[in-house]
């Protein structure tokens, strides 16, 4: 039997996700938590085959969670579920650990499949992110682009701030200060070598960034 636990700050995303995977005879949701900081203190006094995991969740995000536990589960399988398209995070997903990207309109069939091959030590694929990762391997480093240089929480916020969301908002639905938020903006303009929002919006639809 697999157990996953499911990692997700929306209440009906994690219903609708135990019961696909409920519908399996061999995998069984042993629980879901609302953000990554009680991932970490689920997985770390019970046992846990796989970890679904969304990458936006307050407290802590997906991917500074994986981090985590990669140093403290460095086996433990992790799936990253996320609304954002595979061009966006699956990369830096894969390169924090993650076994896996799918997008959370995938369909049932294919995230049971993830689960068990994650479950038995295997990196789920898509042919549509290999292409990805193979173009990204054969990229020189100082061809990078602008927004390659950003950190996940970084990128996080600037896939926000091109969104057209505002500080105040970002700052909520993160659980962050205004004051972290803006230096974060802050830090995202320096790197990237722009001046405002506006010039950030520009840049993310002329690179696709944003839907």
């Amino acid at each position: 039997m697999i157990r996953v636990l499911i990692a997700d700050d929306h209440p009906i995303f994690r219903q609708g996700l135990r019961q696909v995977l409920s519908e399996d005879e061999d995998i069984t949701v042993i629980a879901d938590v609302d953000n990554g900081r009680k991932a970490l203190d689920y997985i770390n006094t019970h046992e846990v085959d796989v970890v679904t995991m969304d990458i936006s969740m307050p407290e802590m995000t997906g991917l500074d969670a994986l981090k985590q536990i990669r140093v403290d589960k460095p086996d433990l399988p992790v799936l990253i579920l996320s609304i954002y398209p595979e061009e966006q995070f699956a990369i830096r997903a894969l390169k924090a650990g993650a076994s896996g990207y799918l997008t959370k309109s995938s369909v049932p069939d294919e995230l049971v499949q993830a689960v068990r091959q994650a479950a038995a030590g295997q990196r789920y694929i898509s042919e549509s992110l290999s292409q990805s990762l193979a173009q990204a391997m054969q990229e020189d480093r100082h061809t990078q682009l602008p927004h390659e240089r950003l950190t996940d929480r970084e990128y996080e916020v600037f896939q926000r701030i091109a969104r057209g969301e505002t500080v105040s908002d970002i700052a909520t639905d993160l659980n962050l200060s205004v004051k972290t938020v803006s230096t974060h903006r802050a830090h995202i303009l320096a790197k990237m070598q722009l001046n405002s929002n506006a010039q950030l919006m520009r840049y993310a639809l002329d690179n696709q960034l944003v839907e």
